[in-house]
């Protein structure tokens, strides 16, 4: 194992730090929650290997049978996340830790890794074209834009569930479901509900806290998704702009 890296486990989870939001002091609420929902797990297959220091260099992913996401296949992996910020960038991080998935993979005898891209969005999701380097395709595309990349060993392919190509729902208002996979959930959550409040506009916040539910989700979804006047919008998280612009629709 490459020194240089270290993957989270049951019993370092609690002393190491998650990367996006780092924290030395006073907890973070969205971290603990973050923690708690990746203490369990790990204890499925979960991996989230990290730069042993304080820096944005991680992976994260997951069996895809356990992968919380709309996305059906037997014996992938499935990519959460993939980020290397600031500094750290152009050091070769990314290449070691895309690798490691990959060889992972091939180690377990897996059948293939995978992801979620899109045609149009680029913002809270893994570099695509970075992926494409290395073998991944397109496999399947929603109506709304949103692309499952995959890279298989065996010519299986994965695919998104039939609840997943609806991308519409019967609720009007605002509409967001979410879980705990994001460390950055909570604060923008509580940001949207003080401007809803604010505007007196209505808005549901539907949190997706098992597996299942995550399976049968009615679009897209990594660990957020937003709906407006029924129909499915992104899957980023939403700053203030970015909601202005929904509710303008």
């Amino acid at each position: 194992m490459n020194e240089e890296f270290i993957n989270l486990t049951t019993e370092n989870l609690t002393s190491e730090h998650l990367c996006c939001i780092i924290r030395t002091r006073k907890p973070h609420p969205g971290v603990e929650a973050k923690r708690a929902w990746l203490l369990k797990r790990l204890e499925e297959g979960h991996v989230f290997r990290k730069l042993n220091k304080k820096a944005v260099v991680f992976i994260e992913y997951a069996p895809l049978e356990k992968a919380w996401v709309p996305i059906v296949g037997e014996n992938y992996l499935y990519i959460y996340c993939l980020w290397v910020t600031g500094e750290e960038k152009g050091k070769g991080y990314a290449k070691e830790l895309m690798e490691y998935c990959l060889d992972d993979a091939k180690s377990k005898g897996k059948s293939g890794v995978c992801m979620l891209g899109s045609q149009r969005q680029k913002a809270w999701l893994s570099d695509q074209s970075f992926a494409k380097k290395y073998g991944f395709e397109v496999v399947e595309t929603t109506e709304s834009g949103y692309e499952l990349l995959a890279l298989s060993f065996d010519g299986t392919i994965p695919y998104f569930s039939q609840s997943a190509k609806k991308e519409k729902i019967e609720n009007q208002e605002l509409t967001i479901y979410y879980d705990d996979q994001c460390p950055f959930i909570h604060q923008y959550i509580n940001m949207i509900k003080e401007y809803c409040s604010n505007q007196n506009q209505p808005v549901s916040f539907i949190y997706v806290d098992t597996l299942e539910k995550a399976k049968e989700l009615p679009c897209p979804f990594n660990n957020w998704a937003v709906f407006y006047k029924g129909q499915f919008e992104t899957v980023n998280l939403l700053n203030l702009d970015s909601i202005k612009r929904i509710l303008k629709k």
